[in-house]
């Protein structure tokens, strides 16, 4: 499912999937009530393990980890606006953990692993090496439907600052 642009839109109601959590849970982000950010990513490697083939040449693949320390080293702020956050990515729920400890984000990170959340909102993805992985973008959400995408996310470390920058124009 590789697609150039992404169809999740304000308006859109959140499908009703469960997905497993890197704390133990499982979430239903159409379930979830007040204000979700969801950080989608592409990918995160591990130090001292090689990336995906061609990851170098694919625009916007890197800036993942930066991406959600960023997210982390905010999420207090996020806490004081009564926004809960998320990661998401197709990657495994046990390969996902390892990131969570490493990197201490104080928030769990959602695998998609089957695709199911994904084809529902027809997320931008791109293929490499066999596989495929999910384009960067962030879902703003409120009462299970979507208030804001921001696509394409172009500097993921700045990114998490420009979420909550929008947040802090709602009042």
């Amino acid at each position: 499912m590789e697609g150039a642009d992404c169809h999740a839109m304000p308006g859109m109601a959140l499908p009703p999937i469960t997905l497993p959590a890197t704390d133990g849970t499982t979430i239903c982000l159409a379930g979830l009530p007040g204000r979700t950010v969801v950080a989608v990513y592409p990918w995160t490697g591990r130090p001292g393990r090689p990336n995906p083939p061609n990851w170098d040449d694919i625009p916007g693949a890197h800036g993942s980890t930066p991406e959600l320390e960023s997210f982390r080293d905010l999420a207090a702020r996020f806490a004081e606006r009564d926004t809960c956050l998320f990661g998401l990515s197709l990657q495994s729920t046990a390969y996902q953990r390892e990131l969570v400890e490493r990197l201490r984000l104080p928030f769990p990170i959602l695998s998609d692993r089957e695709a199911s959340f994904t084809a529902a909102l027809a997320l931008p993805s791109f293929a490499t090496g066999g596989q495929t992985y999910l384009k960067r973008l962030t879902l703003a959400v409120r009462e299970g439907v979507i208030e804001r995408v921001f696509f394409p996310v172009t500097d993921p470390v700045g990114h998490p600052g420009e979420v909550l920058r929008w947040l802090e124009t709602l009042g």
